[in-house]
């Protein structure tokens, strides 16, 4: 048996720019995100099955023959491409709801890259967390047709606070962040994180935004400086100029496609603003899920009072990445 745990993630800055048509060919030379693992979880169990038979256990139950009928088109890939063809079941958990797919925290991307890293253990192999991303990528892009960028993988796979630069050469470079652990715990505590009530389907805002992403051109080389200021910014422990940078390009990112914001959260986002927030973001491709809120600490009490309509979810930083927790 083996299991794996991957984190979730936050994107902060530079999301969008993590899309092929526009980092293979910008003028910058590269796209840019900067991102954090959450300590909230995918759990992949991997073991040998009695018979011959592929059992897949998510929100649904497969008892299959052979691995072409799998329906779950993430984990029927993964077992291809790790060429495990048959005698196995794969369990997939979670700390959020199965169901939660479209909440902005990459749980598509940590499944792709957990169930990867089990197989790759239940077949005797390490896994580099750097083949773990291309695999997902290749996985959900490639052989799945999924309209998405490439950050997610990355930050799943990698863990930590890091900055990641998409190439045009098509390589990707993963710089950690560099500060104190003074700096980082008032980083985390200076973050509040609320479930706005809906999840949402990125397909169509994906689709909106690709078929528009040349006429943005101008405001994602913008979002990509902004990655490398407030990289500087961090490492200078200037930790205000987050929650700015973030109310401004938040006001970017709903210019990118008619369904990343919606009165309910221009709503919650005026609430929280008003009450001290300085600035904030939806985290995923938008129109629901998870607002990520930056609150200087004299706000704290009054922010939080301004949101209690809404469920807040606590939640601190993993620097792992996706790592396999149990073998026998």
């Amino acid at each position: 048996m083996i299991i794996s745990k991957t984190p979730l993630r936050a994107s902060f800055f530079g999301g969008g720019s993590d899309f092929s048509d526009y980092y293979l060919n910008s003028a910058m030379g590269h796209g840019a995100v900067l991102s954090a693992g959450l300590d909230m979880h995918v759990y992949i169990t991997v073991n040998k099955k009695f018979d011959d038979k592929i059992r897949v256990v998510y929100s649904g139950n497969e008892l299959v023959d052979s691995i072409d009928e799998v329906k779950h088109n993430i984990i029927r890939e993964a077992l291809k491409l790790t060429g495990i063809t048959k005698g196995i079941e794969v369990i997939y958990m979670a700390d959020i709801p199965l169901s939660g797919a479209g909440v902005g925290l990459a749980s598509s991307s940590a499944l792709a890259v957990g169930v990867l890293n089990a197989l790759h253990a239940y077949n005797g192999e390490y896994a580099a967390p750097k083949q773990l991303a291309e695999e997902a990528c290749h996985i959900e892009i490639d052989l799945i047709g999924q309209a998405i960028g490439i950050q997610d993988q990355y930050a799943v796979a990698h863990g930590g606070i890091n900055r990641y630069y998409f190439n045009n050469d098509g390589s990707v470079c993963v710089t950690p962040v560099v500060c104190s652990s003074e700096t980082l715990r008032l980083l985390r505590e200076r973050f509040l994180l609320y479930y706005t009530g809906n999840a949402r389907d990125s397909r169509e805002i994906f689709r909106e935004q690709n078929a528009t992403r040349h006429d943005k051109t101008a405001m994602l080389d913008d979002l990509v400086a902004t990655v490398d200021r407030m990289y500087e910014r961090l490492t200078d422990s200037d930790l205000d100029s987050w929650g700015r940078e973030l109310d401004r390009t938040w006001m970017i990112k709903k210019q990118f496609a008619s369904g990343v914001s919606n009165p309910d959260i221009d709503s919650m986002y005026a609430r929280a603003r008003a009450a001290g927030a300085l600035g904030g973001k939806i985290l995923g491709a938008g129109g629901g899920g998870f607002m990520l809120l930056y609150v200087p600490e004299e706000a704290g009490g009054s922010v939080r009072a301004a949101m209690s309509d809404y469920r807040e979810m606590p939640f601190d930083f993993d620097m792992q990445g996706s790592r396999i927790i149990f073998v026998d």
